[in-house]
């Protein structure tokens, strides 16, 4: 193998394993602490959120921040546990699992104190080691079920 080739290998691989760190930072420290100290580091200014939300969510660290204290409201004990992530260039995709106990109001209703654990597929593009972009999938449908607002 050339120097050339073995460099390039290794640039790629540091950068997608730095990548990789920024998002894991964000669901670890960011949505399964409330450390927002971590959102800013990671959280690009002009991050664009592509995942729907009624209102939209505004851009950047406040967006996130918003969705944070949103979710840790609604379930405070919210935990995100990433089952799997895969690097290509500069898109992160993760697998995970959300659990948690509803004790706060969602949706105007009252909280139950029951349980929810559901899959969370996510997209992010990392660029400059902050995240630019995303878009997310979680299961709300099976939420609302758990939650038994739903029957």
């Amino acid at each position: 193998m050339s120097i050339q080739k073995e460099l390039l290998e290794k640039e790629t691989s540091s950068g997608k394993k730095r990548n990789e760190d920024v998002v894991r930072r964000l669901i670890e420290e960011g949505f399964n602490k409330g450390n927002f100290a971590a959102v800013d580091e990671v959280i690009s200014p002009d991050m664009e959120e592509h995942q729907k939300f009624d209102p939209p969510l505004p851009k950047g660290p406040v967006g996130t921040k918003t969705l944070i204290s949103g979710l840790r409201s609604m379930f405070p004990d919210i935990k995100l546990t990433i089952e799997d992530m895969t690097v290509d260039g500069d898109k992160v995709w993760i697998r995970m699992t959300a659990r948690g106990t509803n004790e706060g109001g969602v949706m105007g209703r009252p909280p139950t104190g029951k349980k929810m654990e559901i899959d969370v597929f996510d997209l992010c593009t990392v660029r400059n080691g902050q995240i630019v972009e995303h878009w997310g999938v979680p299961d709300q449908l099976s939420m609302l079920e758990q939650i038994g607002f739903l029957h």
